[in-house]
């Protein structure tokens, strides 16, 4: 439907393997949270699809077992509480799809096989040798370091392990949110995909500026979606009081790149907000203000939600 938006049949020709099941926990939960705005076949009563693909915190023990660092290390690269933050959305009109595996398990903001191959012991497939920025940075689809710079693992990974997650996790994962913008633009002939992020209260500050920002909009310098959905993020976000960047220091993710297609009616933003006002760093802890930007975001839904967005139909 979406051309280049389904990621899996370029890795589906070049891998010839033997795919892996979906991953599942002890309770048979799916790698995802999903809850649409409407009921099961009913269609969604608005455009917004919300992600929230960094703030899963369930650790694998197959991870951990061959981690250098404890969960409570590793945390320090998560989006923390971001999917709570988010949690009335349906209600709102919003469908939601969250990660509940961690990210540094595997990064659903990445291209599939974006691996590192200095972190395998085998040799990897030539598709999947990534030689990304991000990757050199130790943040690829499996992460090598964590926020601080901290070596993940002790030992080398196998690729047969980097693909039960791609296969288990990330792939799922993607199928689901392909299908909640497929059924967004069937039932209102666009898609709006909002895609959410925090950001550490140091990464806020940079750029130069004389106060650190509330939020950064990524929209890839305007490749990702219409000029229109930015700019009423951004006007709404203001009206509430807080100060707006854009694509400074973050543009927009895999998510944003991979979906953001407004020629073809599927528009995506990246919003990062700055975690001082929610979270306590050091003990990633909500703090006294995560109810107040809770019912900011949900007001930031609503507008979202009631806006016309004719326009985006052109």
């Amino acid at each position: 439907m979406y051309g280049r938006m389904n990621a899996w049949e370029p890795i589906a020709a070049k891998d010839k393997s033997k795919g892996t099941a979906p991953r599942k926990d002890a309770s048979g939960r799916a790698p995802f949270e999903l809850r649409r705005a409407a009921a099961d076949g009913q269609p969604p009563p608005t455009p917004l699809v919300f992600a929230s693909p960094h703030s899963g915190r369930d650790y694998p023990d197959d991870m951990m077992a061959a981690a250098a660092l404890d969960a409570q290390a590793i945390r320090r690269s998560e989006d923390a509480f971001v999917d709570d933050l988010i949690s009335e959305a349906p209600k709102l009109g919003a469908a939601v799809i969250a990660a509940r595996y961690a990210r540094a398990y595997i990064d659903l903001n990445r291209e599939a096989f974006e691996l590192d191959p200095g972190m395998f012991e085998d040799e990897l497939p030539e598709f999947a040798r990534a030689r990304t920025a991000r990757v050199a940075a130790g943040l690829g689809a499996i992460a090598r370091v964590v926020s601080e710079g901290q070596e993940i693992y002790a030992r080398k990974l196998t690729f047969q392990e980097a693909r039960g997650r791609i296969e288990g996790a990330h792939r799922p994962y993607h199928i689901a949110l392909e299908k909640l913008l497929a059924e967004a633009s069937k039932a209102h002939g666009f898609a709006i995909l909002v895609d959410w992020h925090s950001m550490p209260a140091a990464a806020a500050r940079s750029g130069g500026r004389d106060r650190p920002c509330d939020m950064v909009l990524g929209d890839r310098f305007g490749a990702s979606c219409a000029a229109v959905l930015t700019g009423r993020v951004e006007r709404e976000l203001e009206a509430l009081g807080y100060r707006v960047a854009r694509n400074t220091p973050y543009a927009g993710g895999y998510t944003t790149e991979h979906y953001g297609r407004p020629q073809r009616r599927v528009h995506a933003l990246q919003i990062e907000i700055n975690r001082s006002l929610y979270l306590d760093e050091t003990r990633l802890a909500p703090t006294a203000g995560f109810a107040r930007l809770k019912g900011h975001l949900e007001r930031l839904t609503t507008a979202l939600a009631a806006a016309d967005w004719s326009a985006l139909k052109a």
